[in-house]
Protein backbone atom coordinates (compact mmCIF):
# COMPACT_ATOMS: atom_id res chain seq x y z
CA UNK A 1 0.00 0.00 0.00
CA UNK A 2 2.82 2.38 -0.87
CA UNK A 3 2.57 5.37 -3.16
CA UNK A 4 3.34 4.62 -6.78
CA UNK A 5 5.03 7.09 -9.15
CA UNK A 6 1.93 7.31 -11.34
CA UNK A 7 -1.53 5.77 -10.94
CA UNK A 8 -2.92 3.34 -13.46
CA UNK A 9 -6.10 4.23 -15.32
CA UNK A 10 -9.11 3.27 -13.22
CA UNK A 11 -7.01 2.66 -10.10
CA UNK A 12 -8.71 3.68 -6.81
CA UNK A 13 -7.29 6.89 -5.34
CA UNK A 14 -7.15 7.63 -1.61
CA UNK A 15 -6.43 11.12 -0.30
CA UNK A 16 -5.05 10.52 3.19
CA UNK A 17 -4.90 12.71 6.32
CA UNK A 18 -5.82 16.10 4.87
CA UNK A 19 -8.21 18.78 6.09
CA UNK A 20 -11.32 17.80 4.15
CA UNK A 21 -13.83 20.51 3.18
CA UNK A 22 -16.77 18.35 2.18
CA UNK A 23 -19.09 21.27 1.26
CA UNK A 24 -22.03 19.02 2.14
CA UNK A 25 -25.26 20.50 3.55
CA UNK A 26 -23.75 20.63 7.05
CA UNK A 27 -20.45 22.06 5.73
CA UNK A 28 -18.67 19.21 7.47
CA UNK A 29 -14.93 19.71 7.93
CA UNK A 30 -12.67 16.80 8.82
CA UNK A 31 -9.48 18.04 10.44
CA UNK A 32 -7.63 14.85 9.52
CA UNK A 33 -9.75 13.03 7.00
CA UNK A 34 -9.63 10.80 3.97
CA UNK A 35 -11.43 10.70 0.61
CA UNK A 36 -11.57 7.52 -1.45
CA UNK A 37 -12.36 7.70 -5.16
CA UNK A 38 -13.21 4.43 -6.84
CA UNK A 39 -14.71 3.63 -10.25
CA UNK A 40 -14.89 7.32 -11.05
CA UNK A 41 -16.95 8.24 -8.00
CA UNK A 42 -16.48 9.14 -4.36
CA UNK A 43 -16.68 5.86 -2.49
CA UNK A 44 -15.99 6.98 1.06
CA UNK A 45 -15.31 10.14 3.07
CA UNK A 46 -14.21 9.87 6.67
CA UNK A 47 -11.41 9.25 9.12
CA UNK A 48 -9.05 6.28 8.83
CA UNK A 49 -10.63 5.07 5.60
CA UNK A 50 -9.22 1.68 4.69
CA UNK A 51 -7.37 1.75 1.39
CA UNK A 52 -8.08 -1.00 -1.13
CA UNK A 53 -5.03 -3.16 -1.82
CA UNK A 54 -4.61 -1.62 -5.26
CA UNK A 55 -5.18 2.00 -4.17
CA UNK A 56 -2.96 4.88 -5.21
CA UNK A 57 -2.46 6.73 -1.92
CA UNK A 58 -1.84 10.47 -1.88
CA UNK A 59 -0.45 11.99 1.31
CA UNK A 60 -2.70 15.01 1.94
CA UNK A 61 -1.25 15.84 5.37
CA UNK A 62 -0.57 19.54 5.61
CA UNK A 63 -3.01 20.22 2.81
CA UNK A 64 -6.69 20.82 2.08
CA UNK A 65 -8.91 18.39 0.16
CA UNK A 66 -11.93 20.04 -1.45
CA UNK A 67 -14.39 19.46 -4.29
CA UNK A 68 -13.40 20.44 -7.81
CA UNK A 69 -14.42 24.05 -8.41
CA UNK A 70 -17.13 25.08 -10.88
CA UNK A 71 -16.89 28.14 -13.17
CA UNK A 72 -20.32 29.12 -14.54
CA UNK A 73 -19.25 31.74 -17.12
CA UNK A 74 -15.94 31.60 -18.98
CA UNK A 75 -15.41 32.98 -22.51
CA UNK A 76 -12.86 30.30 -23.23
CA UNK A 77 -12.07 31.30 -26.80
CA UNK A 78 -10.72 34.68 -25.69
CA UNK A 79 -7.87 33.03 -23.78
CA UNK A 80 -6.06 33.02 -27.13
CA UNK A 81 -5.38 36.71 -26.37
CA UNK A 82 -4.67 36.33 -22.66
CA UNK A 83 -4.14 39.63 -20.76
CA UNK A 84 -4.38 41.64 -24.00
CA UNK A 85 -7.14 43.91 -22.68
CA UNK A 86 -5.80 44.50 -19.18
CA UNK A 87 -6.41 48.26 -19.45
CA UNK A 88 -9.75 48.11 -21.28
CA UNK A 89 -13.10 49.46 -20.28
CA UNK A 90 -16.20 47.52 -21.23
CA UNK A 91 -16.90 49.92 -24.07
CA UNK A 92 -13.44 49.33 -25.51
CA UNK A 93 -13.98 45.60 -25.21
CA UNK A 94 -17.18 45.87 -27.23
CA UNK A 95 -15.36 47.64 -30.06
CA UNK A 96 -11.99 45.91 -30.14
CA UNK A 97 -13.14 42.40 -29.36
CA UNK A 98 -16.65 42.20 -30.76
CA UNK A 99 -16.14 44.32 -33.87
CA UNK A 100 -12.43 44.15 -34.63
CA UNK A 101 -10.02 41.57 -33.19
CA UNK A 102 -12.54 38.93 -32.14
CA UNK A 103 -14.29 39.09 -35.52
CA UNK A 104 -11.07 37.90 -37.17
CA UNK A 105 -10.93 34.57 -35.31
CA UNK A 106 -10.96 31.59 -37.64
CA UNK A 107 -12.43 28.28 -36.43
CA UNK A 108 -8.91 26.98 -35.62
CA UNK A 109 -8.19 30.14 -33.60
CA UNK A 110 -11.40 29.64 -31.68
CA UNK A 111 -10.38 26.05 -30.97
CA UNK A 112 -6.92 27.13 -29.81
CA UNK A 113 -8.48 29.49 -27.27
CA UNK A 114 -10.78 26.78 -25.99
CA UNK A 115 -7.99 24.23 -25.76
CA UNK A 116 -5.67 26.42 -23.69
CA UNK A 117 -8.52 27.63 -21.49
CA UNK A 118 -9.56 24.05 -20.76
CA UNK A 119 -6.06 23.21 -19.56
CA UNK A 120 -5.94 26.50 -17.68
CA UNK A 121 -9.11 25.56 -15.82
CA UNK A 122 -8.21 22.08 -14.63
CA UNK A 123 -4.67 23.14 -13.76
CA UNK A 124 -6.15 25.67 -11.30
CA UNK A 125 -8.57 23.18 -9.72
CA UNK A 126 -11.63 24.14 -11.80
CA UNK A 127 -12.98 20.77 -12.87
CA UNK A 128 -16.21 22.04 -14.50
CA UNK A 129 -16.49 25.12 -16.74
CA UNK A 130 -19.31 26.72 -18.69
CA UNK A 131 -17.87 27.71 -22.05
CA UNK A 132 -19.83 30.92 -22.72
CA UNK A 133 -19.05 30.56 -26.38
CA UNK A 134 -20.38 33.80 -27.82
CA UNK A 135 -18.09 34.28 -30.83
CA UNK A 136 -19.46 31.49 -33.03
CA UNK A 137 -19.87 33.41 -36.29
CA UNK A 138 -20.33 30.27 -38.40
CA UNK A 139 -21.29 26.66 -37.85
CA UNK A 140 -17.63 25.83 -38.53
CA UNK A 141 -16.69 27.93 -35.51
CA UNK A 142 -19.28 26.04 -33.49
CA UNK A 143 -17.94 22.66 -34.57
CA UNK A 144 -14.38 23.71 -33.73
CA UNK A 145 -15.42 24.92 -30.27
CA UNK A 146 -17.31 21.71 -29.58
CA UNK A 147 -14.47 19.43 -30.70
CA UNK A 148 -11.99 21.36 -28.57
CA UNK A 149 -14.13 20.81 -25.48
CA UNK A 150 -14.79 17.11 -25.92
CA UNK A 151 -11.07 16.47 -26.55
CA UNK A 152 -9.94 18.30 -23.41
CA UNK A 153 -9.53 17.07 -19.82
CA UNK A 154 -12.22 18.34 -17.47
CA UNK A 155 -15.98 18.78 -17.61
CA UNK A 156 -17.54 21.40 -19.86
CA UNK A 157 -20.94 22.88 -20.51
CA UNK A 158 -21.16 24.17 -24.09
CA UNK A 159 -23.10 27.46 -24.02
CA UNK A 160 -23.54 28.28 -27.70
CA UNK A 161 -23.71 31.94 -28.70
CA UNK A 162 -23.10 34.32 -31.60
CA UNK A 163 -22.62 38.03 -30.90
CA UNK A 164 -22.35 38.74 -34.63
CA UNK A 165 -25.97 37.90 -35.36
CA UNK A 166 -29.29 38.43 -33.61
CA UNK A 167 -30.27 35.48 -31.39
CA UNK A 168 -33.62 34.95 -33.11
CA UNK A 169 -31.68 34.47 -36.36
CA UNK A 170 -28.90 32.09 -35.40
CA UNK A 171 -31.03 29.94 -33.10
CA UNK A 172 -33.34 29.28 -36.08
CA UNK A 173 -30.47 27.82 -38.12
CA UNK A 174 -31.03 24.09 -38.68
CA UNK A 175 -27.30 23.32 -38.60
CA UNK A 176 -26.89 25.09 -35.27
CA UNK A 177 -29.89 23.30 -33.80
CA UNK A 178 -28.41 20.01 -34.98
CA UNK A 179 -25.11 20.78 -33.24
CA UNK A 180 -26.93 21.81 -30.08
CA UNK A 181 -28.84 18.52 -30.14
CA UNK A 182 -25.67 16.53 -30.75
CA UNK A 183 -23.92 18.32 -27.90
CA UNK A 184 -26.92 17.79 -25.61
CA UNK A 185 -26.86 14.05 -26.30
CA UNK A 186 -23.08 13.54 -26.24
CA UNK A 187 -21.96 11.83 -23.04
CA UNK A 188 -18.58 13.57 -23.29
CA UNK A 189 -20.26 16.94 -22.74
CA UNK A 190 -21.41 17.80 -19.21
CA UNK A 191 -24.22 20.00 -20.47
CA UNK A 192 -25.40 22.30 -23.24
CA UNK A 193 -26.95 25.75 -22.97
CA UNK A 194 -27.97 28.62 -25.25
CA UNK A 195 -26.13 31.89 -24.60
CA UNK A 196 -27.52 35.22 -25.77
CA UNK A 197 -28.31 38.71 -24.53
CA UNK A 198 -31.26 41.12 -24.77
CA UNK A 199 -29.68 44.55 -25.40
CA UNK A 200 -32.50 46.39 -27.20
CA UNK A 201 -35.60 47.97 -25.70
CA UNK A 202 -37.99 46.43 -28.20
CA UNK A 203 -41.55 45.85 -27.03
CA UNK A 204 -41.95 43.24 -29.79
CA UNK A 205 -39.34 41.13 -27.94
CA UNK A 206 -37.76 39.37 -30.94
CA UNK A 207 -35.46 37.43 -28.58
CA UNK A 208 -38.53 35.42 -27.56
CA UNK A 209 -37.86 33.15 -30.53
CA UNK A 210 -34.47 32.20 -29.05
CA UNK A 211 -36.08 31.41 -25.70
CA UNK A 212 -38.58 29.18 -27.53
CA UNK A 213 -35.77 27.25 -29.24
CA UNK A 214 -34.18 26.63 -25.83
CA UNK A 215 -37.49 25.27 -24.56
CA UNK A 216 -37.98 23.05 -27.62
CA UNK A 217 -34.49 21.58 -27.28
CA UNK A 218 -34.71 21.22 -23.50
CA UNK A 219 -31.77 23.55 -22.89
CA UNK A 220 -31.15 26.20 -20.27
CA UNK A 221 -30.52 29.83 -21.15
CA UNK A 222 -27.58 31.85 -19.85
CA UNK A 223 -27.64 35.59 -20.45
CA UNK A 224 -25.70 38.73 -19.51
CA UNK A 225 -28.24 40.74 -17.54
CA UNK A 226 -27.80 43.95 -15.61
CA UNK A 227 -24.80 45.18 -17.61
CA UNK A 228 -24.81 48.97 -17.41
CA UNK A 229 -25.55 50.55 -20.78
CA UNK A 230 -25.94 47.20 -22.54
CA UNK A 231 -28.53 44.89 -20.96
CA UNK A 232 -30.97 46.13 -18.36
CA UNK A 233 -34.38 45.67 -16.75
CA UNK A 234 -36.12 45.75 -20.11
CA UNK A 235 -34.89 42.29 -21.03
CA UNK A 236 -35.97 40.89 -17.66
CA UNK A 237 -39.41 42.49 -18.00
CA UNK A 238 -39.98 41.09 -21.50
CA UNK A 239 -38.84 37.60 -20.55
CA UNK A 240 -40.92 37.57 -17.37
CA UNK A 241 -44.06 38.84 -19.11
CA UNK A 242 -43.62 36.19 -21.80
CA UNK A 243 -43.24 33.45 -19.19
CA UNK A 244 -39.82 32.34 -20.41
CA UNK A 245 -37.76 32.94 -17.27
CA UNK A 246 -37.32 29.33 -16.19
CA UNK A 247 -35.88 27.60 -13.16
CA UNK A 248 -32.15 27.12 -13.55
CA UNK A 249 -31.59 29.94 -16.03
CA UNK A 250 -28.41 31.91 -15.31
CA UNK A 251 -28.16 35.70 -15.25
CA UNK A 252 -24.54 36.77 -15.55
CA UNK A 253 -23.33 39.87 -13.64
CA UNK A 254 -26.86 41.13 -12.75
CA UNK A 255 -25.20 44.25 -11.42
CA UNK A 256 -27.41 47.14 -12.57
CA UNK A 257 -30.95 45.90 -12.04
CA UNK A 258 -33.88 47.21 -10.04
CA UNK A 259 -35.45 45.49 -7.06
CA UNK A 260 -38.28 44.33 -9.31
CA UNK A 261 -35.88 42.51 -11.64
CA UNK A 262 -34.10 40.79 -8.76
CA UNK A 263 -37.48 39.68 -7.44
CA UNK A 264 -38.39 38.21 -10.83
CA UNK A 265 -35.14 36.28 -10.98
CA UNK A 266 -35.74 34.95 -7.48
CA UNK A 267 -39.39 34.11 -8.11
CA UNK A 268 -38.66 32.11 -11.27
CA UNK A 269 -35.83 30.04 -9.78
CA UNK A 270 -33.01 31.82 -11.60
CA UNK A 271 -29.45 32.08 -10.40
CA UNK A 272 -26.66 34.63 -10.86
CA UNK A 273 -23.09 34.06 -11.97
CA UNK A 274 -20.84 36.68 -10.40
CA UNK A 275 -17.60 37.61 -12.14
CA UNK A 276 -16.42 40.03 -9.51
CA UNK A 277 -13.08 40.99 -11.05
CA UNK A 278 -15.04 41.88 -14.17
CA UNK A 279 -17.74 43.84 -12.37
CA UNK A 280 -15.08 45.67 -10.36
CA UNK A 281 -13.25 46.66 -13.54
CA UNK A 282 -15.71 47.00 -16.40
CA UNK A 283 -18.56 49.10 -15.07
CA UNK A 284 -21.46 46.66 -15.28
CA UNK A 285 -22.42 48.02 -11.90
CA UNK A 286 -21.18 47.33 -8.39
CA UNK A 287 -20.78 43.56 -7.79
CA UNK A 288 -24.32 42.80 -6.61
CA UNK A 289 -23.82 40.15 -3.95
CA UNK A 290 -25.49 42.42 -1.39
CA UNK A 291 -28.59 42.43 -3.62
CA UNK A 292 -28.48 38.70 -4.28
CA UNK A 293 -28.26 38.07 -0.55
CA UNK A 294 -31.20 40.40 0.06
CA UNK A 295 -33.46 38.62 -2.41
CA UNK A 296 -32.23 35.10 -1.76
CA UNK A 297 -30.86 34.49 -5.26
CA UNK A 298 -28.50 31.50 -5.58
CA UNK A 299 -24.99 32.58 -6.55
CA UNK A 300 -22.01 31.04 -8.29
CA UNK A 301 -18.66 32.44 -9.40
CA UNK A 302 -16.90 32.85 -12.73
CA UNK A 303 -13.74 34.31 -14.25
CA UNK A 304 -15.48 35.85 -17.30
CA UNK A 305 -12.56 36.28 -19.73
CA UNK A 306 -8.82 36.05 -19.31
CA UNK A 307 -8.33 38.53 -22.15
CA UNK A 308 -8.66 40.76 -19.09
CA UNK A 309 -8.88 38.95 -15.78
CA UNK A 310 -7.43 36.13 -13.74
CA UNK A 311 -8.20 32.64 -14.99
CA UNK A 312 -8.77 31.00 -11.61
CA UNK A 313 -11.46 31.01 -8.96
CA UNK A 314 -9.05 31.85 -6.13
CA UNK A 315 -8.93 35.36 -7.55
CA UNK A 316 -12.70 35.35 -7.99
CA UNK A 317 -13.28 34.35 -4.38
CA UNK A 318 -10.85 36.96 -3.10
CA UNK A 319 -12.37 39.72 -5.24
CA UNK A 320 -15.89 38.77 -4.13
CA UNK A 321 -15.04 38.95 -0.44
CA UNK A 322 -13.18 42.22 -0.93
CA UNK A 323 -15.90 44.02 -2.89
CA UNK A 324 -18.72 42.91 -0.60
CA UNK A 325 -16.94 43.87 2.60
CA UNK A 326 -15.73 47.17 1.13
CA UNK A 327 -19.30 48.16 0.30
CA UNK A 328 -20.56 47.12 3.71
CA UNK A 329 -18.01 49.34 5.45
CA UNK A 330 -18.48 52.21 3.01
CA UNK A 331 -22.24 52.35 3.43
CA UNK A 332 -21.94 52.25 7.19
CA UNK A 333 -19.50 55.15 7.12
CA UNK A 334 -21.92 57.28 5.06
CA UNK A 335 -24.67 57.11 7.65
CA UNK A 336 -25.52 60.02 9.92
CA UNK A 337 -24.15 59.38 12.42
CA UNK A 338 -21.53 57.11 10.86
CA UNK A 339 -21.45 53.52 12.03
CA UNK A 340 -18.72 50.94 12.42
CA UNK A 341 -19.18 47.43 11.08
CA UNK A 342 -18.29 45.00 13.83
CA UNK A 343 -19.38 41.73 12.17
CA UNK A 344 -19.13 41.11 8.41
CA UNK A 345 -22.04 39.41 6.66
CA UNK A 346 -20.06 37.49 4.05
CA UNK A 347 -17.78 34.76 5.38
CA UNK A 348 -14.92 33.06 3.55
CA UNK A 349 -16.80 29.78 3.92
CA UNK A 350 -19.62 31.28 1.85
CA UNK A 351 -17.48 32.12 -1.16
CA UNK A 352 -15.84 28.68 -1.13
CA UNK A 353 -19.41 27.41 -1.29
CA UNK A 354 -20.14 29.63 -4.30
CA UNK A 355 -17.05 28.31 -6.08
CA UNK A 356 -18.06 24.69 -5.53
CA UNK A 357 -21.59 23.79 -4.47
CA UNK A 358 -23.05 27.03 -5.82
CA UNK A 359 -21.73 26.29 -9.27
CA UNK A 360 -23.09 22.75 -9.16
CA UNK A 361 -26.52 24.01 -8.16
CA UNK A 362 -26.50 26.66 -10.89
CA UNK A 363 -25.97 23.94 -13.50
CA UNK A 364 -28.56 21.59 -12.04
CA UNK A 365 -25.75 19.15 -11.27
CA UNK A 366 -25.82 19.23 -7.48
CA UNK A 367 -26.46 15.51 -7.39
CA UNK A 368 -23.19 14.88 -9.27
CA UNK A 369 -20.57 17.50 -8.37
CA UNK A 370 -19.86 20.36 -5.97
CA UNK A 371 -19.29 18.45 -2.73
CA UNK A 372 -17.35 15.47 -1.43
CA UNK A 373 -20.16 13.02 -0.74
CA UNK A 374 -20.46 9.32 -1.39
CA UNK A 375 -21.85 8.60 -4.84
CA UNK A 376 -20.91 11.88 -6.43
CA UNK A 377 -18.47 12.06 -9.31
CA UNK A 378 -14.85 11.80 -8.29
CA UNK A 379 -13.82 15.42 -8.88
CA UNK A 380 -11.36 16.22 -6.10
CA UNK A 381 -8.71 18.89 -5.56
CA UNK A 382 -5.80 18.79 -3.11
CA UNK A 383 -4.23 22.12 -2.13
CA UNK A 384 -0.80 21.56 -0.67
CA UNK A 385 2.60 23.23 -0.99
CA UNK A 386 5.35 21.98 1.28
CA UNK A 387 7.85 24.38 -0.29
CA UNK A 388 5.86 27.51 0.48
CA UNK A 389 6.06 29.39 3.79
CA UNK A 390 2.49 30.55 3.14
CA UNK A 391 1.29 27.07 4.08
CA UNK A 392 2.50 27.24 7.67
CA UNK A 393 0.73 27.33 9.97
CA UNK A 394 -2.45 25.87 8.48
CA UNK A 395 -5.21 26.89 10.87
CA UNK A 396 -8.35 28.20 9.16
CA UNK A 397 -8.92 26.07 6.06
CA UNK A 398 -11.56 28.31 4.48
CA UNK A 399 -9.43 31.39 5.12
CA UNK A 400 -6.44 29.60 3.60
CA UNK A 401 -8.35 28.79 0.40
CA UNK A 402 -9.73 32.30 -0.06
CA UNK A 403 -6.92 34.58 1.10
CA UNK A 404 -3.73 32.53 0.89
CA UNK A 405 -4.03 29.93 -1.87
CA UNK A 406 -3.30 30.23 -5.58
CA UNK A 407 -3.06 27.93 -8.57
CA UNK A 408 0.56 27.11 -7.72
CA UNK A 409 -0.73 25.48 -4.53
CA UNK A 410 -2.95 23.07 -6.46
CA UNK A 411 -1.08 19.84 -5.86
CA UNK A 412 -3.48 17.27 -7.31
CA UNK A 413 -6.61 17.45 -9.44
CA UNK A 414 -8.79 14.43 -10.09
CA UNK A 415 -11.68 14.44 -12.58
CA UNK A 416 -13.92 11.41 -12.58
CA UNK A 417 -11.29 9.34 -10.82
CA UNK A 418 -8.51 10.24 -13.28
CA UNK A 419 -5.56 12.39 -12.21
CA UNK A 420 -5.10 15.42 -14.47
CA UNK A 421 -2.62 17.30 -12.25
CA UNK A 422 -0.13 15.59 -10.00
CA UNK A 423 2.60 16.91 -7.69
CA UNK A 424 1.82 20.42 -8.92
CA UNK A 425 2.20 19.59 -12.61
CA UNK A 426 -0.43 19.20 -15.33
CA UNK A 427 -0.30 15.61 -16.57
CA UNK A 428 -3.33 15.53 -18.91
CA UNK A 429 -3.81 17.07 -22.30
CA UNK A 430 -1.19 18.16 -24.83
CA UNK A 431 0.11 21.47 -23.51
CA UNK A 432 3.02 21.62 -25.95
CA UNK A 433 0.74 20.96 -28.91
CA UNK A 434 -1.79 23.55 -27.75
CA UNK A 435 0.98 26.14 -27.31
CA UNK A 436 2.06 25.53 -30.90
CA UNK A 437 -1.51 26.15 -32.08
CA UNK A 438 -1.61 29.35 -30.03
CA UNK A 439 1.65 30.59 -31.53
CA UNK A 440 0.13 30.25 -34.99
CA UNK A 441 -3.09 31.96 -33.90
CA UNK A 442 -1.32 34.92 -32.31
CA UNK A 443 0.91 35.35 -35.35
CA UNK A 444 -2.12 35.30 -37.62
CA UNK A 445 -4.06 37.81 -35.51
CA UNK A 446 -1.10 40.18 -35.31
CA UNK A 447 -0.77 40.18 -39.09
CA UNK A 448 -4.52 40.68 -39.56
CA UNK A 449 -4.87 43.45 -37.01
CA UNK A 450 -1.72 45.30 -38.05
CA UNK A 451 -0.99 48.58 -36.28
CA UNK A 452 -4.06 48.18 -34.11
CA UNK A 453 -2.39 45.22 -32.35
CA UNK A 454 -0.40 47.51 -30.05
CA UNK A 455 -3.03 50.25 -29.95
CA UNK A 456 -5.60 47.75 -28.69
CA UNK A 457 -3.39 46.83 -25.76
CA UNK A 458 -2.70 50.45 -24.88
CA UNK A 459 -5.89 52.51 -25.07
CA UNK A 460 -5.32 56.22 -25.27
CA UNK A 461 -5.75 58.37 -22.19
CA UNK A 462 -7.66 61.47 -23.29
CA UNK A 463 -6.18 64.78 -22.18
CA UNK A 464 -9.65 66.18 -21.66
CA UNK A 465 -12.95 64.77 -20.50
CA UNK A 466 -14.67 62.54 -23.05
CA UNK A 467 -18.10 64.06 -23.59
CA UNK A 468 -19.24 61.73 -26.37
CA UNK A 469 -19.08 57.97 -26.03
CA UNK A 470 -18.30 56.40 -29.44
CA UNK A 471 -18.51 52.89 -28.07
CA UNK A 472 -22.02 51.53 -28.31
CA UNK A 473 -23.20 47.95 -27.91
CA UNK A 474 -26.27 47.34 -30.02
CA UNK A 475 -27.37 44.22 -31.82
Amino acid sequence: MTDKPTPQKGQPILFKDGIVLTMDDARTVLDRGDVLVKDGRIAEVGVDVAAPDDAFVIDAAGGIVMPGMVDTHRHMWQTAMRAYGADWTLTQYFVWYYLQHGAKFRPQDYAAGNLISALDAVESGVTTSVDWSHGLRTIEHGEAAFEALVSSPGRFVFAYGNIHQSPWEWTADADIQALLTRSRDDSRMFGTQIAFDVPNQDENFPELAAYRVAEELGLRVTTHAGVWGATNDWGIKNAYDAGVMKEGYTYVHAASLTAESYQKIAATGGNVSLATESEDTCGQGYPPLHQLRRYGIPTSLSVDTSVWFSADLFSAMRATVGSDRALEHYLAHQLEPAETITHVKLRVEDVVGMATRGGAQALGKDDQIGSLEVGKLGDVVLLKNEDSPTWAPLINAYGQVVYQAQRGDVHTVVVGGEIVKSEGKLVAGDLAGVKAKLDETVSYLQSEVGDDWLAGQNPEIPETEVLYNPYQYKK
